[in-house]
């Protein structure tokens, strides 16, 4: 099996979604489009306080699993609806409206009066050190763009990226592939010289549906064990790490550039020591 140097390959890291990887036959990494909650910002506590808080409200309290399995990566609506067929009960399209909007005020309010911001603490290192590589950088997020913006300018973050995706600007959230479709649309926009195809392009997702809908957009993808166990992440994904820092940039640009990428398996960083 060719691959780069160093780069450990377990046997037992398989996917149920394999990508092609003939495709990626001389391919030049050139662009890193992130997921958002939970990839750059810990918000994923708050998002479960909040949602638990609701159903109860609703005489409907969460079920062991039931956010995780219904909740995690996905929009309020889609997460809501979810809730409530598993229960086998009809939600009016009124009451969701209301819920949804009543969660989004809750979560604005909680957020905006966090000080610090729960960035995780690598994060600003790691989008640093992908500037440094002059990789165009862009944001695919099922979260709002209020949020997305208010979170770059308090961060100082909105110079790296070149393209933002956010929930006002898909009808389908993750694990569908739109909002990655988008993000790439929007970089060979701003950068038509580039010719980007999703080949060129590396993902970095924190859940499931982020790793789903990576996927089936063409990307590869840099698994973050944020938000779920590292064994669970790195079966699912060409790279798993414990955290953002720990992802070696230098060892995923070999392998974009491999001639050899048809019997590739997928890689896993070892836990940080």
């Amino acid at each position: 099996m060719a691959v780069a140097p160093g780069l450990w390959l377990p046997e037992c890291c398989l996917c149920p979604n394999p990508l092609i990887f003939h495709d990626f036959i001389s391919m030049t990494l050139k662009a890193i489009l992130l997921g958002f909650n939970g990839t750059l910002i810990d918000t994923e506590p708050l998002h479960r306080a909040l949602m638990t808080a609701l159903m109860a409200d609703q005489g409907l309290p969460l079920r062991s699993g039931e956010y995780e399995g219904w909740c995690l990566g996905r929009s309020d609506r889609e997460a809501l609806t979810n809730l409530w067929a598993g229960r086998r009960q009809w939600l009016h399209p009124a009451l969701l409206d209301k819920l949804v909007n009543l969660k989004a005020q809750r979560y604005r309010q909680a957020l905006t009066s966090q000080d610090p911001l729960p960035l995780f603490p690598d994060a600003a290192d790691f989008l640093f050190r992908l500037r440094l590589e002059q990789f165009k950088l862009a944001l695919v997020t099922r979260g709002q763009r209020w949020e997305v913006d208010w979170v770059l300018e308090q961060s100082q973050w909105h110079p790296y990226f070149a393209a933002l995706v956010t929930g006002e600007d898909i009808e389908q959230g993750k694990p569908d592939p739109e909002g990655y479709g988008l993000a790439i649309d929007r970089l060979n926009a701003a950068y038509p010289h580039l010719q980007l195809q999703p080949q060129h392009c590396l993902a970095v997702e924190d859940t499931h549906a982020g790793f789903e809908a990576a996927h089936q957009a063409g990307l590869a993808v840099v698994g973050v064990a944020h938000t779920l166990p590292l064994h669970l992440v790195q079966r699912r994904v060409e790279w798993g790490v414990d955290r953002l820092v720990d992802l070696e940039i230098d060892r995923v640009k070999a392998t974009f550039a491999l001639q050899d990428l048809g019997t590739m398996s997928r890689a896993v960083v070892p836990p940080h020591q």
